[in-house]
């Protein structure tokens, strides 16, 4: 059996780390692995698809479509490994894997203040950066035909060239747990998941805020429900528009949304009934808002001095998003102000913790987005820096003290994804025919070209 010749890794790797250990694997095995330029990002940053096997059942492995969420580059590369190791995954089922192995390589490169580690929240969320909404590139809000990012027009592609029978997205929970959303089914996920965060300490996430209105197929495996269109604010918070999850339905695909968690917080998956659900609520509500209205006067005090600002565009536009959903939410869960046109469901415990930690976030993260715009100025005009490290500071430490966030290590989040996505494979094969695509023409046993050298 071919083994890995490759270091593990132990910590997140940056654009270049991907694609220079993607061609050391190909270089290893050349008949077995391909490496091809399938699109180029906005930024002129190439986009490699490593592929393995030579079966006619396509496998599509999406990683890093949120740039903040980088496990799943360490994923692909853990997959492809294991593919190349173990026949049963190509020859056996039939099946060729393709591991695009960034979906917004440029965000990424963007994240490389904290790839590296050590990993602090307080350093993630000073170096966070996730695009705006409309530049996120899985999302398709105003349709696939009018799919303008040159990152979303190479995956939509791929899905029609490939056709495969199972998709998955790699995410990453930055504080929380683990969890799957799926376009359809696959009996017998829950359990497959639950054996795995058994096995390797993960916590399941149970009621992620954004799932708080989908049906569940298990524990902490959802129905991704049908997409609404022209809804900005739940496409934020719920994922409920048109994607690229839901595009290559029309070829039978089924997709899985695979969440792995950075900082594990045990709360989430605590199933039990709350005692008092409509206390939580309001303190939840009105942190969330407090913590806008702090945010909303740093941001008016920033504004005036914007221009002489550099990247402030791009730092603002996820600012904007998160401060537009605020006061929504904060109504949406507040018992004292909900209309009842849309009620909550029952809530646990862990729907709770999951809601409590995504104010929180919301909250850091346009913290950590006015920081930087600040520090990369080199300036501070409106004297908004020492408020908004004090508030950053306060929210980390609520995260690690007030709601038990720990530390995941990178190669238990990865063997955690891997097998999750493994899983998923296993169980989408079942219920999928032999066809008779090989999924890219003249696949050869020629060596690919590095990309680091292209």
């Amino acid at each position: 059996m071919w083994r890995c010749a490759l270091p593990p890794l132990l910590r997140y790797p940056t654009v270049d780390e991907l694609g220079a250990r993607a061609a050391a694997l190909v270089s290893r095995r050349p008949s077995d692995a391909r490496l091809r330029r399938v699109g180029t990002s906005r930024a002129g940053t190439p986009m490699w698809l490593l592929s393995v096997g030579h079966g006619s059942r396509q496998a599509l492995v999406v990683a890093g479509p949120h740039a903040n969420e980088p496990v799943g580059g360490a994923t692909v590369l853990r997959l492809a490994e294991r593919a190349l190791a173990d026949p049963r995954f190509t020859e056996g089922a039939d099946a060729t894997w393709n591991l695009l192995l960034s979906l917004d390589p440029d965000g990424l490169r963007r994240n490389e203040g904290w790839l590296p580690g050590p990993y602090s929240l307080g350093r993630y969320f000073r170096n966070f950066f996730r695009p705006g909404f409309l530049e996120q590139p899985e999302w398709l809000p105003d349709g696939a035909a009018a799919a303008a990012l040159p990152e979303t027009r190479t995956l939509l592609d791929l899905q029609d060239e490939l056709r495969p029978f199972l998709q998955c997205s790699l995410h990453g929970v930055d504080v929380g747990g683990g969890f799957v959303e799926l376009t359809h089914d696959l009996p017998g996920l829950a359990g497959r998941v639950a054996h795995t965060a058994a096995r390797l300490g993960i916590p399941r996430e149970l009621g992620p805020y954004d799932t708080l209105y989908w049906p569940s197929l298990g524990p902490a495996v959802h129905r991704i429900p049908p997409p609404r269109i022209g809804d900005l604010a739940a496409a934020i918070t719920e994922a409920a528009v048109e994607s690229t999850w839901f595009h290559p339905h029309r070829h039978g695909t089924v997709t899985a949304v695979v969440e792995a968690p950075m900082w594990g917080v045990a709360a989430v998956e605590d199933g039990s009934a709350p005692a008092d659900a409509a206390a939580v609520l309001r303190a939840v509500s009105h942190a969330l808002r407090h913590d806008t209205g702090l945010l909303e006067v740093l941001l008016a005090r920033l504004r005036p001095h914007l221009a002489g600002m550099p990247d402030a565009a791009r730092l603002l536009a996820p600012v904007d998003d998160y401060l537009l959903v605020c006061p929504g939410l904060a109504d949406a869960w507040d018992p004292d102000v909900a209309d009842g046109a849309r009620p909550l469901p029952p809530l646990s415990t862990a729907h709770l913790a999951a809601l409590r930690i995504a104010g929180r976030r919301l909250a850091l993260r346009t913290a950590g987005l006015l920081q930087q715009l600040v520090t990369r100025a080199g300036r501070d005009p409106a004297g908004v820096l020492p408020d908004l490290d004090r508030l950053i500071d306060d929210w980390c430490a609520d995260y690690r003290d007030g709601m038990g966030a720990r530390w995941i290590p990178v190669p238990r989040q990865v063997e955690y994804q891997s097998r999750v996505v493994l899983a998923a494979f296993e169980l989408a094969l079942r219920h999928t025919p032999a066809c008779s695509r090989s999924g890219e023409s003249g696949w050869g046993s020629q060596a690919a070209v590095p990309m680091h050298r292209e």
